[in-house]
């Protein structure tokens, strides 16, 4: 019998078992012929279960990780699928569904067939896409299988328009937009009607494609046969355009505060605006340049120096008469951008500019006017804060119309009146025509000028005061209705 011992390759070792330790072992002196031999392979550890484990907890690792970034099975937007999708790849399906879905036109564009892409389609694909994984992720087992999200397609009214001219020439007879234009012998802006033309409909044909996607299909048919198409400027756009600009020249103009400082013809503003055409609606824009040209005047139209103001008032201070208006004074500001920001609020609608200025305020003096009448010395006294400014002879009224005695005001002034009775024979018994300069202080009475005599500093009157004709015309500049007037001995 062979004996074994091990060697190099065998897997066995020169160790002895320690349950052998006490066995005969053969001599290693080398009398005994030696045999190598492999010994029996120690069996290796079985770790196909370990293996099936890790996988099975990776695939559910993953699982669980798309759960977090994929929408719900059974989610659609539009009628198309988008289950398992993360939100950009479920924005990229409908958006390529939307732009391949092919329209077959049928009646007079029997055979032409045009899709999305060539329509101007569109849909908010990426919002609708996050709002689908926001209410329906992969996660949430209850959304799955979930109602489909409605998806409302927009066509692009002209992208849409011209393909479809080019695909059925024969439905199409242009409609014609309302315009607006300024008439110049009117000096007011006025609108040319529209007239409806014959054309394939952008909003029924809109209208199908929404409901061609919400059902999932990527074709439908639709008729190309003409109907009435609307202008895209309709009448009731081009009034209402209408009635902006002529209430816009209206107040056209460059504003201090509230009054409008240098106001702008119509005409003139009218060069200044162009209305146009822009996507179906009517935009009105202005000429900076155009602008620039009345800008560059406003410095001497608004820069003026303080007026100051004068005022006759009585004896409790309040205002009779401004005999000088007060203005403030002011200096026009900084103006290198009105002109532009001008035309940008005439875009708007608004042709009221504010200008900027700094103003001056003005000062008020008063003057308090008094007339006093001295019967006693038949003479009239003008003062003006309580100093003399003028006095006359005068005639009052005789003994028997005495002129009355009190403290009157001003109430009425004629420049010429006739006074009495052309028939003397009755009350007041006399008649003089022409009157010069009469100022009413008490019921019948007043001061006037007298032409028929000059005997003043003596009683001739009928109740009047009588004066020299220059003294009564001062007089009745000089006072206002309200003057205070004092008649005594």
């Amino acid at each position: 019998m062979t004996d074994l011992i091990s060697g190099p390759g065998t897997g066995q070792s020169n160790a002895v078992p320690a349950d052998d330790e006490t066995s005969v072992q053969p001599p290693i002196d080398g009398s005994q012929p030696v045999e190598w031999a492999p010994m029996e392979p120690a069996p290796k550890k079985r770790r196909l279960g370990l293996w099936i484990g890790l996988g099975t907890g990776a695939l559910a690792i993953a699982a669980a990780g798309a759960s977090l970034l994929l929408i719900a099975p059974g989610t659609t937007i539009g009628g198309v699928p988008v289950g398992f999708m993360t939100p950009g790849m479920a924005a990229e399906a409908v958006s390529s569904h939307l732009a391949s879905t092919e329209v077959q036109l049928t009646g007079a564009g029997d055979g032409a067939r045009v899709d999305g892409a060539d329509l101007g389609a569109g849909v908010d694909a990426t919002r609708l896409a996050d709002q689908a994984f926001a209410d329906r992720p992969m996660w949430n087992l209850g959304a799955w299988m979930g109602e489909p999200i409605a998806a409302e397609v927009t066509l692009d009214p002209e992208v849409a328009d011209s393909a479809l001219r080019a695909a059925v020439p024969a439905s199409y007879t242009p409609a014609t937009d309302a315009t607006v234009a300024f008439d110049a012998a009117a000096k007011k802006y006025a609108a040319t009607p529209a007239e409806p033309g014959v054309g394939i409909s952008v909003d029924d044909l809109t209208a199908e494609f929404t409901a061609a996607l919400a059902a999932g299909k990527s074709s439908f048919t639709y008729s190309g046969d003409p109907t009435e198409v609307a202008p895209l400027i309709t009448d009731e756009k081009a009034a209402a355009t209408v009635d902006k600009l002529n209430g816009m020249l209206a107040k056209a103009g460059f504003y201090v505060g509230d009054e409008r400082t240098v106001p702008i013809a119509p005409e003139v503003a009218a060069s200044w605006i162009t209305v146009g055409a822009v996507e179906g609606e009517l935009e009105i824009t202005a000429d900076p340049a155009k602008i620039q040209a009345v800008v560059d005047t406003l410095p001497a139209k608004v820069d003026r120096e303080v007026v100051n103001a004068r005022n006759i008032v009585d004896s409790d201070g309040k205002v009779l008469k401004a005999i000088t208006e007060g203005k403030e004074g002011r200096v026009l500001g900084d103006t290198s951008s009105t002109a532009s920001d001008f035309a940008e609020k005439l875009g708007g609608g608004d042709s009221a500019f504010a200008l900027p200025v700094t103003s001056t305020p003005f000062e008020s003096t008063n003057l308090f006017r008094r007339v006093e009448v001295d019967l006693s010395e038949q003479r009239t006294y003008l003062y003006e804060n309580e100093k003399l400014v003028k006095s006359w002879s005068i005639s009052s009224g005789k003994g028997a119309t005495p002129t009355d005695k009190g403290r009157f005001r001003v109430y009425a002034q004629l420049r010429s009146q006739n006074m009495g009775r052309e028939d003397t024979t009755v009350k007041p018994f006399y008649y003089t025509p022409n009157v010069p300069y009469v100022t009413y202080y008490n019921g019948d009475e007043a001061l006037h000028g007298t032409y028929w005599h000059s005997n003043f500093g003596t009683p001739m009157s009928h109740g009047c005061v009588n004066m020299p004709i220059d003294a009564a015309k001062f007089v009745w500049e000089w006072t206002t209705k309200g003057t205070e007037v004092w008649v005594h001995d």
